[in-house]
């Protein structure tokens, strides 16, 4: 039987390591995969080497299992920085950012990151950087949207006095 190989297999290795991080069901796959290797025989630094792990990770998913059974390789919710935004305010907020920012007293006419900084920290003493508001309005399901470009009107005769071509009929 012939060898099957993947091309461009180290680029492909990380692309695959990559997705599986990106689920909570397939990192308790491959948390799942770790241990049945280790239950089968196998060392942990060499379950590691085979799946792009530290051979730490592995041991402390195998004591985790040990410990715990299955759900000790269930992922637990992560703690991370409260927020500074209370459940009233972030509903507030929620609201506001349906209606335009004229509405809240500001006068921009689109909601964006630096005017959302300067709404909260005037209206609730909270502050926020710019990128930090982007990542809320992300978390609230809105998207940024750009307004499109106004092209100026301008002068007919200040126009003709730039034009590169001469006006049709004329010698020039």
């Amino acid at each position: 039987m012939q060898r099957l190989t993947i091309p461009d297999s180290d680029n492909m290795i990380l692309a695959i390591q990559d997705e599986i991080r990106r689920n909570d069901v397939s990192r308790y796959d491959h948390r799942l995969h770790a241990v049945l290797l280790v239950a089968q025989g196998m060392g942990c630094p060499e379950v590691a080497e085979m799946l792009g792990d530290s051979p730490r990770t592995v041991t402390h998913w195998v004591q985790r299992f040990t410990d715990g059974g299955f759900s000790g390789l269930i992922e637990a919710e992560r703690s991370g920085r409260p927020s500074r935004l209370s459940p009233e305010q972030y509903a507030q907020v929620e609201r506001i950012l349906r209606a335009s920012p004229r509405e809240a007293g500001i006068s921009a006419g689109l909601w964006d990151g630096p005017t959302l900084s300067r709404y909260l920290q005037d209206e609730f003493g909270v502050q926020l950087k710019t990128r930090q508001c982007q990542r809320l309005f992300r978390q609230m399901g809105f998207r940024l949207r750009k307004p499109r470009p106004q092209v100026a009107k301008a002068d007919p005769a200040a126009q003709a006095v730039h034009k590169k071509t001469p006006p049709s009929g004329s010698q020039g």
